[in-house]
């Protein structure tokens, strides 16, 4: 019995621990090859914002549609109707369903135009530009999980952002926002469609 047991822990001993876990570089290359495959998305999304002080949430929920290079739609239907358009350098945003809402130049709408560089910095999965602004940190690899930290101005009000992306690891499923003070804000992507057909006049 004894020798048994011994050859057991022995076996145990010359078994593989498993796959070498990946480098966080071969991970992100991996998600950047998968991303640059995606030519467009669409995906409603719900959204709930975290409030430390009065112990609330708030909920939300709308759509999101993306085209490649740099056309995106972010709609909120609930609880009120608002949301913009990005189009190249030119936007449109708009306060209730059905309104024409009012065009814009994102060069010259700052929040706006950080608004855009880093939605689309997530869509396209740039992490080469992401690096310039936050340190990246692969937290977890299946699914991929990303926590990443600012590093410049955005540190003085925001804590870390979590990003999860799909299992298929083409898109994002669920973004995290931390902020200083201990509010954050939760948008998970559900139902989401690789590759389809979208209306031009989405755009």
């Amino acid at each position: 019995m004894k020798a048994r047991i011994v050859l057991f822990l022995l076996l145990l001993l010359w078994l593989p621990a498993g796959a070498p876990a990946a480098s966080p570089d071969a991970v992100l290359g991996r998600i950047q090859q998968l991303a640059a495959g995606v030519e467009t998305l669409a995906s409603d999304f719900s959204q709930e914002k975290y409030l430390s002080v009065f112990q609330d949430v708030l909920p939300a929920s709308g759509r999101f549609y993306y085209r490649k290079p740099d056309r995106l739609r972010w709609e909120m239907t609930a609880p009120v109707s608002s949301g913009f358009v990005l189009n190249g350098e030119q936007g449109r945003r708009w306060q209730q369903a059905g309104s024409a809402g009012e065009r814009f130049d994102i060069a010259r709408e700052p929040v706006m135009k950080i608004v855009a560089e880093q939605l689309l910095a997530w869509t396209r999965a740039d992490f080469d530009r992401l690096r310039k602004e936050y340190r990246i940190t692969l937290e977890k690899e299946d699914p991929v999980q990303l926590r990443l930290d600012p590093q410049g101005a955005a540190a003085g009000f925001l804590d870390h952002l979590l990003i999860r992306f799909a299992p298929s690891g083409k898109h994002v499923q669920q973004v995290e926002v931390h902020e200083q003070g201990g509010d954050y804000t939760r948008i998970v992507f559900h139902d989401t469609v690789v590759n389809g057909p979208l209306a031009e006049d989405l755009f």
